[in-house]
């Protein structure tokens, strides 16, 4: 897949994100949508039906990346526009800060609860507080991997296995001819993350297909441009013959470029990078050949998440799992879409 694809919406009907093959949260299994409570139904069916004003409650991971501020605004216009009244809390990645803004959501007693988590694990108390005061819970960007799927109404997001399939086929397919060792370094995002655990299995899984290619290093960078310059310096101490930088965001890959510059070396040429986002600046590097290959993972999730509150306000069956349609990009394809990227 070498070709952009065109945005869209995929609903994969009656799907549910639960354990991918590394312990992750992407693969999908049947699952029709869990029956709201009685309470939950008696708080929806009065929200949509009283006509006041739907309070929205969103607790984001953070700011840690152009993707995710280009996350947020998008939340926060697209409430703007649908006439919610958003509840707005920024975690600062930290899964307690999280936990704290929920609990304060089901305090003020929103209508609906809407986070994208930190991490997978570690919700199912907080998860079942909501369920217990009759307020439905959306997830967006990134799952949980709680077992109990009556907790949430609907995940929302891009299918993070399926990004590092994708930047391991294109791998795969360059250096398909190769009898030489091919050295990979991997920038992961934040540990215990799904984008994370998901970008990395998906990667391996499809790597391991040609025994040339090795990850000879592995750490995270947070998802950030500061972490992934840092690391990136110490994999290039540590490592004399770096052939591959595969970084699970644009802007650890961003910091990396810096390192590799600082290094005397030429990325894009000495060293191929791919990297997962597709942000404005990821594709100005990548249209100056410094980025190979780009996944993108799109942040404008605000119009389906206002959709999602309505149909659940509404007591409307809706899919568990709402995929999000994404494309890939060469540096070709990248100059060709830079002047298109609205974030």
């Amino acid at each position: 897949m070498t070709m952009k694809k065109t945005f869209g919406v995929v609903l994969a009907s009656t799907m549910v994100l639960l354990t991918a093959a590394c312990g992750s949260s992407t693969t999908t299994s049947k699952q029709t949508t869990a029956p709201a409570t009685a309470a939950a139904a008696a708080t929806t069916a009065s929200a949509a039906q009283s006509g006041k004003k739907v309070t929205l409650g969103f607790a984001q991971v953070g700011a840690e990346s152009g993707w995710r501020t280009a996350n947020t605004k998008s939340i926060q216009d697209s409430a703007k526009e649908a006439g919610f009244d958003l509840k707005f809390s920024d975690a600062q990645q930290k899964q307690e800060n999280q936990i704290k803004a929920i609990r304060t959501y089901i305090q003020q007693k929103v209508d609906v609860i809407a986070f994208s988590p930190v991490v997978e694990s570690g919700w199912d108390t907080v998860l079942k507080e909501a369920k217990d005061a009759g307020i439905p819970v959306i997830l967006t960007d990134r799952a949980v991997d709680s077992k109990d799927t009556s907790l949430y109404k609907t995940f929302i997001g891009s299918d993070f296995v399926e990004e590092g399939r994708s930047a391991g086929k294109w791998l795969v397919d360059k250096y398909k001819d190769t009898k030489d060792t091919v050295n990979i370094v991997e920038l992961q995002g934040t540990t215990g993350s799904a984008p994370a655990n998901d970008r990395k299995a998906g990667f391996d899984e499809i790597i391991k297909s040609n025994p040339n290619l090795k990850v000879i290093a592995s750490q995270t960078g947070d998802f950030t441009r500061a972490k992934g310059k840092e690391v990136m310096q110490a994999f290039l101490k540590a490592n004399k013959n770096i052939n591959v930088l595969y970084a699970h965001n644009d802007d650890m890959a961003l910091g990396a470029i810096q390192a590799i510059e600082e290094a005397g070396l030429k990325p894009g040429k000495d060293i191929v990078i791919i990297s997962v986002d597709g942000v404005k600046d990821g594709f100005q590097a990548a249209s100056e050949g410094k980025i190979n290959f780009i996944v993108e993972c799109n942040p404008l999730l605000g119009g389906q998440l206002m959709q999602a509150v309505r149909d659940v306000l509404a007591n409307k069956e809706i899919p568990k799992r709402i995929v999000t349609k994404e494309g890939v990009f060469t540096s070709e394809d990248a100059k060709r879409e830079l002047p298109n990227r609205q974030y």
